[in-house]
């Protein structure tokens, strides 16, 4: 019951300072409450931090990002577009909650999913907001603000910092070991590189779009999160 009052107040709040529409609001419910009923009220710490994050570097500098055109849209995020950034969040989630013996392994995965989502939105928005003239990760060419896998140093480092914090919150709230935050940032990290690089390759040809980019490069870091926990020959809490 406290995990269903809690994600329901949770999406309320959302959809009221217009960071969701609806539809995200009910998506984002459904992410908290598996969340939470992994890890208990404490599971819901990261999820509240990323999405204070996301929507701090969101709404900074909105006027300069209006005048440009890459503001977000004034609705809020779709149910597409937030199951597409928590989806793989929310499957670690629940395995954990079907799997108790290895909740830890798992929410580390979701962890580090949570943290790419976050160092993703964040680096772009906070990029958009300060840099004049990002350049394309793939050849290194100037490109618009708002294009598909263009990066600046700038919003890059707000992503690295992005990933770390939502890490560190992981562990502060007893996710996860003290030990394995490092894991899930640089893991975190290196999908916000992957989602820049599909853009640039896949996304702006048309070949898949944001929600799919957004979605593989989440995978990649609960994937690659968990890969060095199986390596590292730690596969229980």
């Amino acid at each position: 019951m406290p995990a269903a009052v809690v994600a329901i107040v949770f999406a309320l709040l959302a959809r009221v300072v217009r960071a969701v529409s609806d539809g995200g609001a009910l998506a984002g419910v459904v992410i908290a409450f598996l969340l939470i009923s992994a890890g208990g009220l404490a599971g819901f710490v990261p999820l509240l931090v990323a999405f204070l994050l996301t929507l701090v570097a969101t709404r900074w500098r909105g006027d300069r990002k209006r005048n440009i055109g890459v503001a977000e849209h004034r609705g809020g995020r779709r149910a597409s577009q937030v199951l597409a950034n928590l989806g793989a969040t929310g499957l670690c989630a629940a395995a954990a909650v079907i799997f108790p013996r290895h909740a830890g392994t798992l929410m580390v995965g979701g962890m580090a999913a949570l943290a790419e989502a976050a160092a993703d939105t964040v680096s772009s928005e906070i990029g958009q907001a300060v840099c004049a003239q990002p350049r394309l990760i793939l050849g290194f060419e100037p490109a618009p603000a708002g294009t598909n896998g263009a990066m600046s140093l700038e919003g890059t480092l707000a992503g690295c910092i992005a990933a770390s914090i939502v890490a560190w919150s992981s562990s502060f709230s007893n996710i996860l070991p003290l030990r394995w935050s490092p894991v899930v940032a640089l893991a975190g990290t290196a999908g916000m590189f992957l989602d820049s690089i599909l853009g640039a390759a896949l996304e702006n040809p048309g070949w898949l779009g944001n929600d799919s980019v957004n979605f593989v490069s989440t995978v990649f870091a609960a994937d690659l999160a968990l890969m060095v926990m199986l390596v590292a020959g730690n596969t229980g809490r």
